[in-house]
């Protein structure tokens, strides 16, 4: 869906206006986007005017031009979308373009896949076809209209400004081909040339775009679904923007790290869905079959472990790239080139616990080791998904050990959104719902942009049966993955006689917490598999099971540990059942308020297609059906 849609004639009119400028702001805030920055709309002001000329020069007035185009189940956004008719197949023919204001520009300390722009601060930018080149693979991988048939689409990149050639000379030694290719103001003529040649000057493009904006979207390829394929034989994820920068940047620190007696420390922070995991296997696949000594480590046992069964199936040796945090505590100083932090805001203060060995305890900073362990440490964070008393991973932590260690930090942002159906809109809404962003709770509307769906139920029994529902195969079609979480607001028994105690009661319902140990209990999966394996429905996970992965639908009970009292969710101490929390002394009333809202963020978040809500506190599900009701 684009910001704007529009044919190149009347663009040719209307860009760089006034008017038009505010009607694409007007577009992004309906759309929740929110306001665009200066940076932006100057880029608008200068780059469309230019595109529409061409347009008109190249006599492509009749081509419908699709402008800050989202791609699906993201809120990445394509510069621009040119939707026409080829001039040979006579079908419908697309090219992707990402436009650049840059006149000069060149590579990045050697690295072809980075680029140093002059004038302009941030450090290092991904190079412009390598952009484009992602925006094509994800387009053909996620819109059915196109997958089948490729060659329906094209990607450029247009450096309008670069009227020097000898400015920009180094970009042209990047590998292009019809995913991506590179044109300049100097070579206005070719792109005229390459424009005409995909699209016909006397064919209206309204058609073909009308065609892609309805084109059903396949379901996303989700994490662990081809894990085995990421890490052993190929890439399979379609990295954007920032996951590109951040998996070109590490590739260069680890050659710098080689060439040089340096060392940086990468950051990549990012909300839920934003693609650390992707980038995490992407890394540790690329750099394995380079060769290249690596490991990937969280301190999540059950992604660690869902990471070894699925990932490092049929292979010990694959299975032993995933380790945990603690697992440095007497590393080789910089004995690995690099080092992936999956999950980093789960680092702890140490890495000792009470089954630490006494000759194993080093007193130092969990940090300081995972630091030292490899030539290129690399951390990824969600700082809004600390839930346990002793978590410390966060930017500001990372930074100052790194720092302090004479390490010098490069940090990448990722603004994308890839779970929740994409919907930043959603993920807005959970952040103020629970007092994580400011502004306060709001009503859920929908998002134009995605179609993610979030529901209110009535009881614990309405939420489940819609869940199973969500679950049956239709029409030979396999149903959506489906999970249920809660709060721990209630006992946790272990099994009796082999079966599991069905703790979590509300009213006449009862079911059990998902299993405690690395055993099926039943039909029960082993904790660290419950939001992966079949069987994992019956039961109730918790945040620790839960955090990490993703499911279609998920279902999240609210617990009476947080309800909705004058106008906003408030946290109750006393209701929770979780044996961390159980001192104050440890764990402060301010600590323990911001980590019940962290976990209860996680559970609200797992979801791709859409959540179901239910509260066991009246008073708050009164609360959610208003926010929620215009939508059911």
């Amino acid at each position: 869906m684009p910001l704007v849609r529009t044919s190149a004639s009347s663009l040719l009119i209307d860009a760089g206006t006034d008017s038009f400028i505010e009607k694409m702001l007007q577009a992004g805030i309906h759309a929740r986007l929110g306001r665009a920055s200066p940076a932006e709309q100057a880029s608008w002001r200068s780059s469309l005017p230019v595109l529409a000329r061409d347009l008109a020069d190249a006599g492509l007035g009749q081509v419908e031009v699709l402008i800050e185009h989202t791609l699906p189940l993201t809120s990445k956004r394509a510069d621009v979308v040119l939707a026409g008719v080829h001039p040979q197949t006579r079908q419908p023919s697309y090219v992707v373009v990402e436009l650049k204001q840059w006149s000069r520009a060149s590579t990045f300390e050697g690295d072809p896949h980075l680029v140093d722009v002059a004038g302009m601060p941030g450090g290092p930018k991904l190079h412009p076809v390598a952009q484009v080149r992602g925006y094509w693979e994800y387009m053909t991988d996620f819109l059915v209209a196109i997958a089948d048939q490729p060659d329906a689409l094209v990607g450029a990149a247009y450096l309008h400004n670069a009227l020097d050639p000898l400015a920009v000379r180094d970009l042209e030694t990047y590998p292009m081909d019809a995913r991506g290719r590179l044109f300049t103001g100097a070579d206005r003529g070719s792109w005229l040339d390459f424009l005409r040649s995909r699209l016909d000057p006397s064919v209206s493009g309204v058609a073909s775009a009308d065609h892609l904006m309805t084109s059903r979207v396949a379901p996303s390829k989700q994490l662990l679904a081809v894990a085995a394929d990421e890490v052993r034989e190929r890439e399979q994820f379609r990295l954007l923007d920032e996951q590109a920068l951040a998996v070109r940047l590490v590739h260069h620190e680890v050659r710098a790290s080689r060439a040089s007696d340096h060392k940086r420390v990468v950051v990549v922070s990012g909300g839920p869905g934003s693609g650390k995991s992707v980038i995490a296997l992407s890394l540790l696949g690329e750099l394995a079959r380079e060769q290249r000594t690596v490991l990937h480590a969280t301190g999540s046992q059950s992604f660690t472990q869902t990471m070894r069964r699925v990932v490092g199936k049929g292979s010990t040796r694959t299975k032993n790239l995933f380790q945990y945090f603690n697992s440095f505590m007497s590393a080789e100083k910089n004995g690995l080139d690099v080092l992936v932090l999956d999950e980093a805001h789960r680092i702890r203060l140490t890495s000792a616990n009470r089954w630490t060995k006494a000759q194993d305890r080093t007193g130092r900073a969990q940090v300081d080791e995972l630091l030292d362990a490899a030539r290129v440490p690399v951390f990824l964070l969600d700082e809004h998904q600390v839930v346990r008393p002793g978590e410390m991973g966060s930017l500001h932590e990372i930074t100052s050990h790194a720092e302090a260690a004479g390490f010098e930090v490069v940090h990448v942002n990722l603004d994308g959104q890839f779970r929740c159906g994409g919907s930043e809109v959603y993920l807005d809404w959970v952040l103020r719902l629970l007092g994580l962003r400011e502004g306060g709770p709001v009503p859920w509307t929908g998002d134009a942009q995605s179609p993610f769906e979030v529901r209110v139920a009535d009881s614990p029994e309405e939420m489940e049966a819609f869940l199973a529902e969500k679950r049956q195969e239709r029409d030979g079609k396999p149903g959506y993955s489906a999970r249920m979480a809660a709060g721990y607001c209630w006992p946790w028994s272990d099994p009796v006689d082999g079966q599991l105690v069905p703790d979590v009661q509300i009213d006449s319902w009862a079911r059990p917490w998902n299993a405690k140990g690395e055993r099926r209990v039943g039909d029960a999966p082993p904790s660290a598999l419950w939001a992966t394996e079949d069987g994992g429905f019956g039961q109730v996970g918790c945040v620790y099971t839960a955090q990490g992965f993703e499911y279609d639908w998920s279902g999240v009970i609210l617990g009476p540990d947080l309800v909705w009292r004058e106008g906003h969710l408030t946290t109750v101490r006393s209701a929770n059942k979780d044996p961390m929390f159980r001192s104050a002394k440890s764990v402060d009333d301010a600590a323990f308020d911001r980590l019940i809202r962290n976990t209860y963020k996680v559970l609200l978040t797992r979801g791709m297609v859409g959540a179901v809500i239910y509260s066991s506190d009246t008073q708050t599900r009164d609360a959610l059906e208003k926010l929620v009701m215009e939508r059911q």
